[in-house]
């Protein structure tokens, strides 16, 4: 299985209905070491998504996440929207220009890295993109199902070890040592999008 159109349309969804799902969740995790905005804005994101894509004639996978990433760049405020709308259209470039879905995970993760200039242990999204996008890549010869699934349980297990973390980059820095005993907001989000995948390509 390849990650083509109607699987990315159906992937969008899953993340749009988990996001609508987890909104309240992710903004009480960003109200404990951030601005307390997280979910709302992420649910705000891809509801526009969700209507985008909609008025998107059938076209290819690459097309679909790039339109998704672009959305998000321009209707999600603070940091979520330029870093998941990196994510998303590094994505769709790749898959545009002929590339492996690996290859623009990397891209993806490249992407936020120069963005945020963040690294696994800053307790910030990288800590659950970071080991998922080396998973699956490890897995991708094993084929798209058992690739996603085993990006989602290293990005899981990554946002669950930002727990006991303490910040170095983005709003919750400025707590410091009382960043320490939260998960990171954007860390889980990754990992419940990635779940989304897993969850699709399961099907």
């Amino acid at each position: 299985m390849s990650v083509d159109e109607a699987l990315a349309r159906d992937w969008i969804a899953a993340v749009a209905e988990s996001v609508r799902a987890e909104a309240e969740h992710l903004t009480d995790l960003d109200a404990a070491i951030g601005d307390g905005d997280h979910g709302v804005n992420l649910r705000r994101g891809f509801d526009a998504v969700t209507a985008a894509l909609g008025g998107l004639e059938p076209t290819s996978a690459g097309d679909v996440l790039g339109k998704t990433g672009t959305t998000l760049l321009s209707k999600v405020g603070g940091a979520s929207g330029p870093l998941y709308g990196t994510v998303f259209r590094a994505l769709g470039k790749t898959l545009r220009q002929g590339g492996s879905f690996a290859e623009g995970l990397q891209a993806a993760l490249d992407g936020v890295r120069q963005l945020g200039r963040a690294e696994v242990g800053d307790k910030t999204m990288v800590d659950a993109l970071a080991p998922a996008v080396a998973a699956y890549a490890e897995a991708a010869a094993s084929g798209e199902s058992v690739a996603a699934r085993a990006a989602a349980e290293a990005a899981k297990a990554g946002a669950a070890a930002t727990v006991p973390l303490v910040a170095r980059k983005g709003r919750a820095s400025y707590l410091g040592e009382r960043s320490a005993g939260h998960p990171d907001p954007g860390a889980t989000s990754t990992a419940l999008i990635l779940e989304a995948l897993a969850n699709v390509t399961d099907r």
